[in-house]
């Protein structure tokens, strides 16, 4: 053996006897073990604490589940629902312009454009894809004309997915789906938008919505609770510029119309509005049938007729 592999074989062996030292218990010899939890190194064998108050090289927020812990993985952008590929491709400006906000040349703009075009291609690879791109682009168009938040974007996205690999969509157009995926995820989340106004926004009638979201809702097993009246009444004050006096004031008219029973077989948006503008009369904020039934969407002779069958309930109740 050589001089230069003897000395090799040395320090090799020195080092591995530093880390058996460094590994191995000093009043034992037992093995440590890193409690990571507690920020000690402790002895497997007879429990002696070697080092204590360690430096957590971790990050700094919890986990309770695995699936909690991916959510805050710090390994690339967070997955989503609501874009076909969830987020995991890579996306081009389309300003042509470097790190610094400067100008490309020419020669570079045209190869920028050519990596948009070859990207765009390889993000949407067969027609089940872009059928999601576009379903999914709807869904949070409507979704933000709309002003409904982000979880609701990603329950009808997860929705619409469902829908796609359950084979739901032929015989329907993609629209259609779309917009009853964000109907049935509104009202699931307790932020419901009415009918109406959801046709608003859609590019589709609103039959044809009624009809698709009874199909999916059916199809798909969703649990959908009748839309509660009650839920209507911060949009609708809001809107209206009503206090929070007016806004309570409301919810007690809708209480009260519960306990009679008044509200069983009503429009729970009718119900709402007539609340709405019962109450604002009540605490002498006076505002028009006209302006409520604007907000609302819905006829002043509807609001009429709930007004005065909210007001007959109370004054029922209080007779009882």
């Amino acid at each position: 053996m050589s001089e230069h592999t003897r000395t090799r074989t040395n320090e090799t062996d020195e080092t591995e006897s530093e880390r058996d030292e460094r590994t191995g218990c000093p009043e034992c010899g037992g093995k440590l073990s890193a409690d990571s939890e507690h920020g000690e190194t402790v002895c497997r064998d007879c429990g002696l604490v070697v080092e204590e108050d360690e430096i957590d090289r971790g990050p700094e927020w919890r986990a309770f589940d695995s699936a909690e812990k991916d959510e805050k993985s710090r390994v690339g952008a967070p997955t989503t629902n609501m874009m076909h590929d969830k987020g995991l491709s890579t996306n081009i400006d389309w300003r042509d312009q470097d790190a610094y906000g400067n100008s490309l040349g020419s020669r570079q703009r045209q190869k920028m454009q050519r990596l948009r075009k070859w990207n765009e291609r390889f993000r949407t690879r067969d027609s089940k894809e872009r059928n999601l791109k576009q379903a999914l682009g709807e869904i949070d168009r409507m979704a933000s004309a709309l002003g409904l938040p982000d979880n609701v974007r990603e329950t009808a996205s997860v929705i619409y997915r469902r829908a796609l690999d359950e084979n739901l969509l032929p015989g329907r157009s993609i629209e259609g789906v779309s917009t009853a995926s964000v109907y049935a995820a509104a009202r699931q989340a307790g932020v419901p938008r009415s009918l109406d106004e959801v046709a608003g926004v859609s590019r589709v009638e609103k039959s044809e919505i009624a009809r698709t979201y009874r199909y999916v809702v059916r199809e798909l097993g969703l649990e959908v609770q009748p839309a509660d009246p009650e839920s209507y009444v911060p949009r609708f004050a809001s809107e209206l510029g009503l206090s929070e006096e007016a806004e309570n004031r409301a919810r007690k008219l809708l209480q009260n119309a519960k306990e009679q029973g008044v509200h069983s077989g009503k429009s729970p948006v009718g119900l709402a509005a007539a609340a709405v503008y019962a109450a604002s009369l009540l605490t002498n904020e006076k505002t028009t049938q006209a302006a409520v039934s604007e907000v609302a969407d819905i006829s002043e002779v509807t609001i009429r007729n709930r007004y005065h069958e909210l007001l007959e309930a109370e004054q029922d109740l209080a007779f009882a």
